[in-house]
């Protein structure tokens, strides 16, 4: 199982961060899509692939509100040439990102829709748009594999019209095993339905975890970020009586609470909310001895990849930086050679 990690650009950072995750043996780094919070991505993308020669890049995730889909499969498109094949493209029905300019999620019809089109245009096919056939021009002048994409997805419908549409699906609903089985599970199945071979998807899971030796320290650094992720089950729509137990009394409580203006803080008062229960339940907090059996559950399942969350916005980069590094040093080796020391 690959493990990634997602985090804001830094400015005038970007090329080094990436060297760093690149040297301490991740498979993949992400950078978020949200221009009101973090760095323009595909420009700091472009500065991190020109920085390594072997990390996997893309935005985590982009959106179908704030860029149409032919600017969208362009920007994919050169990152993927640039970087000489690693690049990776994550979509979502928009989060800060559109919240921030005043807009709400993408409906899933649309963002289906979205996703067929960016997809046709990575393929070199023509899309219709008020009568024109519309594709990347520039395409057939260059050599590059197409563009995997990837859907952040919670709930069955985002699950179902990702099965339909994308290359891999990424699970943005914690990192209990049974919960995310179940949602591995619905997503073979809608694959299957939508008539495509479940084997030719890739399948992932967004996790929240910081490596710690001091266990409340992990906690602390995970709140703002697990609320977050959380939330995403409290969305409108979303029917919270389906959810598991300790999810379904979090995302409740994010639904009535949840401050968008303290987004991923880990001092956020909606916090307040995630007990330490909560945030054992749906992350991985802990010393790597506790970190990688969890891992190893994850992958146990069939999963393919994992990006890890090391952390809410505003923790201390110190605990940050130790986090990535007990996972490289006390994780990533044994998930590479997952047969456990006699």
């Amino acid at each position: 199982m690959e493990i990634g990690v997602i985090m804001p650009p830094l400015p005038r950072r970007a090329g080094y961060v990436a060297r760093m995750v690149e040297d301490l043996g991740f498979a993949a780094m992400l950078f978020p899509d949200s221009q009101n919070l973090a760095p323009e991505v595909w420009s700091q993308l472009s500065l991190a692939a020109n920085a390594t020669t072997k990390l996997k890049l893309g935005p985590g995730v982009s959106n179908s509100l704030t860029r149409d889909a032919a600017v969208t499969a362009c920007a994919a498109l050169t990152l993927q040439v640039e970087s000489d094949g690693r690049a990776v493209l994550g979509m979502g029905r928009g989060d800060s990102s559109v919240q921030r300019i005043g807009k709400r999620e993408d409906k899933v019809a649309s963002f289906a829709a979205y996703l067929d089109a960016v997809q046709r245009y990575l393929r070199g096919e023509a899309v219709e748009r008020d009568g024109f056939a519309s594709r990347l021009e520039w395409l057939p002048h260059v050599t590059a594999a197409k563009v995997p994409l990837f859907v952040a997805a919670t709930g069955p419908r985002v699950i179902e019209a990702a099965a339909r549409h994308a290359d891999a699906i990424c699970l943005a609903a914690g990192a209990d095993p049974t919960h995310l089985g179940a949602l591995l599970a619905h997503a073979r199945s809608a694959a299957s339905a939508a008539g495509r071979d479940p084997n030719s998807l890739r399948y992932g899971a967004f996790v929240n975890c910081v490596v710690n030796s001091d266990l409340r320290v992990a906690r602390a650094a995970l709140r703002g970020t697990v609320a977050t992720f959380a939330r995403f089950s409290a969305f409108k729509g979303s029917k919270l009586g389906t959810l598991p137990e300790p999810l379904q009394r979090a995302a409740q409580y994010l639904r009535e609470h949840y401050d968008m203006r303290e987004h991923t803080r880990a001092d956020a008062a909606h916090t307040a909310g995630i007990g330490d229960a909560f945030v054992d339940w749906f992350a991985i907090a802990g010393p790597a001895e506790v970190a990688l059996p969890r891992f190893r559950q994850l992958a146990a399942l069939g999963l393919d990849f994992c990006y890890v969350i090391p952390g809410s916005s505003n923790v201390a980069r110190e605990v940050a930086s130790a986090s990535l590094l007990g996972l490289a040093q006390g994780v990533l080796p044994s998930l590479r050679d997952p047969t456990p020391a006699t």
